[in-house]
């Protein structure tokens, strides 16, 4: 699916808009009443993942089933225009009656009026159904502004069986992976020991070994890159630091920050173990294709990319827990809201969407495929039973975060302009141009400057 993903939806790659249902109906008009035939309406619903838009389909076929006079069609748009799009869409008093958002990216609308508050909708004890990590992403001063559809659990690794026992690993030897930012500590770090031994370049040599060239790399260790789900923010809590601070303010210079920043980006310029970053920040999937492509053994993501995995690699692969840092495995956990547009002309038809695809019922279907895990937590067994059988453990995406910290997912009314800001910065210090605390301290600055306004 992403990239629910803070940046990412890696699994989206087309666009177009899908009729679910064959009922004659139209869109527009006052109050609820739509322009087709017997006063039917039309509840238009837009996402960016293609196979959550297939789930709704039949979601939204069974919701007709019982709402005869409510059709629901959805767009589908892809990731990287989404959220230009869906800004001009909303400026220009265009956007659909019920959108996917994610936590970035809501607060500006929930601000401006633009979205329909969930409390007063659909009840307060409405959440109580629904993950609560994913509620409080999207509660803004005490007021929640979306129905949560999907949850991506927490951080693993996917490893590729074949290359893993090629090195003379076991998977004993790559499921509790340590890391320490003091190169000095040895035994403490064996991330860094278990990706050189499966980083090899063209003439079979591993990574320091003597005579390796990371110039004519073949075969990669591990995936480091400016991901900010998958890797940034698991390697920052795990060693105890700071992306954001409670007041929204970035914390990049905080030392235990910049600490997992600079071992994450000497994986990929001073050990060679993970790809460079000349590919990683132009091509937020390329990972994802190497581990598919089996030239990547070790692929740290998330749920979002497990129907990617399942789907497309042609050898045997399993799941570890992520790397734990001298904190612990602190993962970060992300989520995906459906919101409604304040400004529909069908408000009650919105509202009644809204509450279907809340329940149980209206949101088992998007884990039915395996394709996301449901929000309503009441609706989570559909994904697990998915999983299970097709023989794939998913439980090291559970157990990172089960009773035990997170590390929060960047939020603020101008994130987005934030990480536009920052986000050039910090490609320069995984590229290995820029020293790693001078480009954090210029990202930082740059960051709080477009946070603030």
């Amino acid at each position: 699916m992403s990239r629910s993903r803070l940046l990412l939806a890696a699994s989206v790659l087309a666009a177009g808009a899908l009729a679910l249902t064959g009922c004659s109906g139209g869109s527009g008009g006052s109050g609820d009443a739509g322009s087709g035939s017997g006063g039917a309406t039309t509840v238009t619903f837009r996402t960016w993942d293609t196979n959550a838009a297939q789930a709704y389909r039949e979601s939204f076929a069974e919701f007709h089933h019982r709402n005869p006079k409510i059709t629901v069609k959805v767009d589908v748009v892809p990731w990287n225009d989404y959220f230009t799009s869906l800004r001009t869409d909303i400026a220009g008093g265009n956007a659909d009656d019920i959108f996917w958002i994610n936590n970035s990216s809501y607060a500006d609308y929930a601000t401006g009026g633009k979205l329909i508050d969930i409390d007063k909708a659909l009840g307060a004890d409405a959440k109580k159904a629904w993950a609560p990590a994913v509620v409080k992403q999207f509660t803004q001063d005490g007021t929640l502004w979306g129905v949560p559809q999907t949850s991506d659990g927490g951080i693993a690794v996917y490893y590729n069986k074949k290359l893993v026992k090629a090195a003379g690993l076991t998977e004993k030897d790559i499921s509790n992976l340590t890391w320490s930012p003091d190169e000095s500590t040895g035994s403490d770090d064996t991330l860094l020991t278990v990706a050189e031994k499966l980083t090899e370049d063209a003439s079979g040599k591993t990574a320091g070994q003597k005579g390796f060239d990371p110039n004519k790399v073949t075969q990669w260790g591990y995936s480091s890159a400016k991901d900010l789900q998958a890797i940034v923010l698991p390697f920052i809590g795990s060693n105890g630091g700071v992306y954001q601070k409670s007041d929204g303010t970035f914390d990049f210079t905080n030392p235990k920050t910049e600490q997992a920043y600079r071992y994450m980006v000497d994986l990929i310029n001073k050990f060679h173990v993970s790809p460079s970053a000349a590919d990683t920040n132009k091509d937020g999937s390329f990972t994802l294709k190497q581990f598919q492509e089996g030239k990547l053994a070790l692929f740290q993501s998330g749920l979002y990319n497990l129907s990617n995995v399942a789907d497309n690699v042609k050898f045997d692969w399993g799941v570890v827990r992520q790397p734990a840092g001298p904190a612990g495995a602190i993962s970060v956990t992300n989520g995906i809201a459906a919101v409604g547009n304040a400004a529909t002309p069908h408000k009650a038809a919105t509202e009644k969407v809204l509450k279907w695809i809340g329940s149980t019922e209206g949101n088992q279907f998007i884990g039915a495929t395996g394709a996301n895990l449901p929000a309503v937590t009441a609706a989570q067994q559909t994904y697990h039973d998915f999983w299970k059988a097709k023989g794939v453990d998913v439980q090291p995406f559970f157990d990172v975060i089960k009773d035990k910290p997170t590390i929060p997912a960047p939020v603020g009314a101008n994130y987005n302009a934030a990480a536009n800001a920052y986000g050039p910065i910090l490609e320069e210090v995984f590229l290995g141009r820029t020293p790693v605390k001078t480009g954090l301290a210029k990202a930082q600055a740059a960051a709080n400057k477009a946070f603030a306004g």
